[in-house]
Formats: structure tokens, sequence, C-alpha cells
């Protein structure tokens, strides 16, 4: 993961109860690799992580969703949690975001639960992914081909599957999002 991503702007959309590790090793991989994350949220100060089936720390956000344009940002990542894509579907100015990142062609990465929003921003027609079995069916209803792997990059858009695949998730968005620059 030597990709040099200096002058990338990653925006990292994320409400409580996101997945900790599915935000904190991505994000740390990123700013590693020279970009620079923004912490976007519906919640204006801080978001609070869920880890191993509990509430764990909280996390300062850089910037409301309110105030947030799409057209500052190369990138996008998404990640999962339950609770986290459930929230952020709920958002319309959420939803408004994604889908313009995604009509611009921007690249996205998503894991575990976080491909469920791009379901609501039409994203994910005719792509091939992955994410955790559970929003398998939503993904395919959505007009998705859904696969069973660690990573999987179709076009502009890399997505995994759970905490476990990070390493590789964190190698194929490096790899993906190098493409922005």
């Amino acid at each position: 993961m030597a990709k040099n991503l200096e002058n990338l702007k990653v925006a990292i959309l994320v409400a409580d109860g996101f997945e900790e590790s599915e935000l904190v090793q991505p994000r740390k991989a990123l700013n590693e690799a020279g970009a620079q994350t923004i912490l976007i949220s519906p919640q204006k100060n801080k978001v609070k992580a869920w880890k191993h089936g509990q509430w764990s720390d909280e996390y300062p956000v850089d910037l409301s969703i309110e105030k947030a344009n799409p057209e500052d940002y190369d990138t996008l990542l998404l990640p999962g949690g339950v609770m986290n894509p459930d929230k952020l579907r709920m958002v319309p100015q959420a939803i408004d975001f994604i889908i313009r990142i995604a009509k611009a062609g921007k690249p996205i990465a998503a894991i575990c639960h976080g491909p469920w929003t791009l379901i609501d921003a039409n994203a994910v027609q005719g792509k091939t992914v992955t994410s955790w079995p559970s929003i398998r069916t939503d993904l395919m209803n959505a007009g998705a081909q859904w696969v069973d792997r660690e990573v999987v990059v179709d076009d502009n858009l890399v997505t995994s599957r759970k905490p476990d695949d990070i390493p590789a998730f964190n190698e194929a968005m490096i790899e993906l999002f190098s493409t922005a620059l």
C-alpha cells in the first residue's frame, strides 16, 4: 500500500453506530498514504462507534452533512455497522451527497453494511458487489450482482464484507482512490 494519495480529499460519511474498525483502520491507511480524510455526519459534533456489539468511543465530526459539498471531495468512504447506514438512509442530505458523488463518477469504497446506502443512491444497479450477507438480497433487488468475496472492485466502486476483510479492502481502496488524482 505504498500509493501516494497526497492532495486527495476523502469524505467519510457516518452516523452513530458505525463499526469502529471499519472507520478507524481504513482512515488510518488513507492518512498514512497521504490523503486528507474528513469525517462528515448528520450529527454536529461527534459520532459514537459500535464495537463487537457494544457502544465504543466517540469521534469528532469534521463537518456536518448540511455544510458538506460533494464537489469538494475526490472520493467517498462508507463504513458499515448495522445502525450507521440505516440512520444515513433516513437523512435526505446524506443520500443526496452519495448520489452526487456517484453521478460524478468519483471512487467510492463501502464495507459491510455500508453498501446499503448505495441502494438509496441508485448506485449499485449493474455493479458486482459484496457486503455483509444480510443485505445481499437488498443489493440484488437494487440490480447489483452480489458475490461472496473478500473484496470486489467494479469500475469506481470497491466493496468488502466484514472487518476481517479490512486489509484487502484497504489495499483495493487505496489502489482505486489513486485513480482520482
